[in-house]
C-alpha cells in the first residue's frame, strides 16, 4: 500500500549524472543563480558590490538576464514593476550595508502595493554574523533587523546547503497572497567559496493559496443578495489577484455600483454603467458609499487615500475581503474575510443570487454628474486638458507609471487606465522617484509595448541617473516630466496652511539637454502640443524624454470641511 507522503520524486538519469559530476569552478553564487532559474526567474535587477561579487560572477555562467541600475533604490522600483507586470517574484541583487539599506524605500513601496520582490543581499563574512563588531566593510550589528519591519519575511543563510531551500521559501513567501517583498541575505564567504553541492535543477515555485472560509462567504452572499443599495470598493488586491473579470461578473449579478481606489485603478471598466470610476477623494462619492446598506470592500484596507482621508464613515454593513490579515477590520468593523480576492469573489459568484435594481445606473450617472459639476466650478481646465492629452497619446494597452506629483494625483481620480494592471503609482508608501525606474522594469518585463513614466521635476531628480540604464538596455520608456520649478504639491500645501512656502523651490537642469547628454532624445512641449509630442515619442523605439513646463493645481479637497 502506497501513501501520498511516501512518494519520492526520482531523478532522471541526466539529473543523476549532473549531480554526480557538477561542472568545476562553481561557487555559492552559482547556487543562487541556479536556484533562481529553477524557480522560473528569467530576469534579475540590481547593483554589484564587493561582498556580492560571488553572485554577479555567477551570472555570466547562467542564462539569467541582468538589468543593472545606477542606484539600489531605483533597482528596487524596477523589480517592483517587473513583479506587478509579470506576477513573478522579481530577483533584486544587492550588496551589504549601504547598498542594501539604499533599497529600503523601494521595498516599502513594494510592501504597501503587494508587489512581489525577491531581494537577495550579501552579508559580511560568516564570522561577523551575530552582533559582534569585527570591523568588516559595510558591517551592521544586525542587517536583517533593518528589513523586518518592511518585508514579508527575512531569511539568513549561513551555509551553502541552505541556499536553495532559503530562496525557495522566500520565493513562495513573496508570491503567497498578499504578494510582497522578501529578504534573503548570504555572507560573502558563502557566496565566494567553491561548492561541491550538485547543480540545482528545479524548485517548487507554487505558492500557497489563501481561500476564504465558506461559512463567511455564505453570509456575505446572503447580505449582498438581499441588500437594497449594495456598493463595492475595489482595491489593489483585485488587480494583484487578477480578479477583475470576477469583480465585473459579481457587480453585474448584484447590480452594485463599483468605485476603484488609486491602487485598484482599472479593476473595473471605466465606462461601465455601474462604474463610479475612481473619484474616491470626493465628498459626493463618500456620501454615496456611506449610504450603501451593504458595502463590499475587496482588496483594500480602506486606508487614508481610500477613505477620503479617514472621513468615510459607513452606516451600513461592511464586508471586507483582504489577503493582508493586518488590514482586516483595521479601520472599520466588518464581516472580515481573510482571503485572496480572486478566490473570494469566485465563492460569492457561486453563492449569491441575482438582484434587480432599475435605479443603479441612474444613481451612478447622477453621482458622476455631481463630481463633474464640482470640478467644473474650480477653473482647472489646464489640468484636465493635460491629463486628457496624456490619455489620448498613450496606447490603450500600454502601462503607465506615475510619481508622487500633481498630475498623478489627478490620474488617481480622473484617468481611465483602460484595463487592470495598466496604471501604477507610488501611492502605497508615497515616496518620490518611483515612476521612471519602475517604468524601466515594466519595459524589461514586456518589450512589445511602449511604457509611459510621469514625474514632476522634483521626483525626476531622484532617478535622472537611470537615463543611462534606459540607454544601455534600449528600454522603450517615454518619460514625461512636468516641470514647475519645485515640489509643486508641497508648495500648494504650505501656501494653503501657512500663507507661504518654504524649502519647495528647486534649481533644476535643462532636462532636454540632460537627456540628450545620455544619448536619449528629448523634446520640450506645451500643453497645446503635448498630445502630438508625447504620441510621437511613444511611437518611436527606445527611451525618450518629453518636458512640459507647467504649473498645475490640485482640485479642491473635500475632506477638510
Amino acid at each position: 500500500m502506497t501513501h501520498d507522503h511516501d512518494l519520492v520524486l526520482r531523478p532522471t538519469p541526466a539529473q543523476t549524472e549532473a549531480a554526480l559530476n557538477p561542472p568545476p569552478g562553481r561557487t555559492g553564487g552559482d547556487l543562487v543563480v541556479e536556484t533562481l532559474a529553477g524557480l522560473g526567474a528569467t530576469t534579475v535587477f540590481g547593483l554589484p558590490g564587493q561582498h556580492a561579487l560571488g553572485m554577479f560572477d555567477a551570472l555570466r555562467r547562467s542564462d539569467l538576464r541582468y538589468i543593472g541600475l545606477r542606484v539600489e533604490n531605483n533597482a528596487g522600483f524596477a523589480a517592483d514593476a517587473y513583479g506587478r507586470i509579470t506576477g513573478e517574484a522579481a530577483p533584486l541583487l544587492l550588496s551589504t550595508g549601504p547598498g542594501a539599506l539604499t533599497s529600503l524605500a523601494a521595498l516599502q513601496e513594494a510592501a504597501a502595493a503587494s508587489a512581489p520582490v525577491l531581494a537577495i543581499s550579501s552579508q559580511v563574512p560568516t564570522a561577523g554574523l551575530g552582533g559582534g563588531r569585527h570591523g568588516y566593510l559595510h558591517e551592521l550589528p544586525d542587517q536583517a533587523a533593518s528589513f523586518r519591519g518592511v518585508v514579508k519575511s527575512v531569511h539568513t543563510v549561513r551555509a551553502q546547503s541552505q541556499i536553495p531551500s532559503a530562496l525557495e521559501a522566500a520565493w513562495k513567501s513573496a508570491l503567497t497572497a498578499p504578494h510582497g517583498p522578501v529578504w534573503v541575505e548570504i555572507p560573502q564567504d558563502v557566496l565566494l567559496a567553491e561548492t561541491s553541492i550538485p547543480q540545482v535543477t528545479g524548485g517548487d515555485a507554487f505558492p500557497e493559496e489563501l481561500p476564504p472560509r465558506p461559512e463567511l462567504t455564505a453570509v456575505a452572499a446572503d447580505l449582498l443578495s438581499n441588500a437594497a443599495r449594495p456598493a463595492i470598493i475595489a482595491g489593489g488586491g483585485v488587480v494583484r489577484a487578477d480578479a477583475s473579470g470576477k469583480l465585473r461578473q459579481l457587480a453585474e449579478l448584484l447590480r452594485a455600483p463599483v468605485v476603484t481606489t488609486p491602487g485598484g485603478k482599472g479593476a473595473f471598466p471605466w465606462k461601465h454603467p455601474l462604474s463610479l470610476q475612481s473619484w474616491i477623494e470626493d465628498r459626493h462619492t463618500t456620501d454615496f458609499l456611506e449610504d450603501a446598506d451593504v458595502l463590499l470592500v475587496v482588496g483594500s484596507g480602506l486606508g487614508e487615500l481610500s477613505s477620503n482621508y479617514h472621513t468615510f464613515k459607513p452606516r451600513g454593513r461592511v464586508i471586507q475581503i483582504e489577503a493582508d490579515l493586518g488590514k482586516l477590520e483595521s479601520n472599520h468593523p466588518a464581516l472580515g474575510i481573510h482571503a485572496d480576492a480572486r478566490l473570494a469573489l469566485q465563492a460569492l459568484l457561486e453563492t449569491a443570487s441575482p438582484r434587480e435594481d432599475a435605479t443603479a445606473a441612474d444613481r451612478v450617472r447622477d453621482l458622476l454628474a455631481k463630481v463633474a459639476d464640482r470640478i467644473a466650478g474650480q477653473g482647472l481646465t489646464l489640468e484636465q486638458d493635460v491629463l486628457a492629452a496624456v490619455r489620448r497619446a498613450l496606447p490603450a494597452d500600454s502601462p503607465s507609471f506615475w510619481d508622487m506629483t500633481i498630475l498623478a494625483y489627478w490620474a488617481w481620480s480622473a484617468f481611465d487606465a483602460k484595463g487592470p494592471n495598466h496604471l501604477h503609482s507610488a501611492q502605497g508608501a508615497g515616496g518620490l522617484g518611483y515612476a521612471f525606474p519602475a517604468a524601466l522594469g515594466a519595459a524589461a518585463a514586456d518589450p512589445t509595448r511602449p511604457v509611459l513614466a510621469v514625474s514632476g521635476d522634483g521626483g525626476a531628480l531622484y532617478s535622472i541617473a537611470e537615463l543611462a540604464t534606459a540607454r544601455q538596455y534600449g528600454l522603450d520608456v517615454t518619460w514625461l516630466i512636468v516641470d514647475d520649478g519645485g515640489y509643486g504639491i508641497l508648495r500648494e500645501y504650505m501656501n494653503d496652511a501657512f500663507g507661504e512656502a518654504t524649502a519647495t523651490e528647486l534649481t533644476r537642469p535643462d532636462y532636454v539637454a540632460l537627456a540628450e547628454s545620455f544619448g536619449v532624445p528629448g523634446v520640450r512641449t506645451t500643453p497645446e502640443n503635448l498630445e502630438r509630442d508625447l504620441a510621437e515619442q511613444l511611437a518611436a523605439p527606445g527611451p525618450s524624454v518629453v518636458l512640459l513646463p507647467a504649473v498645475l493645481r490640485m482640485f479642491a479637497p473635500t475632506h477638510l470641511g
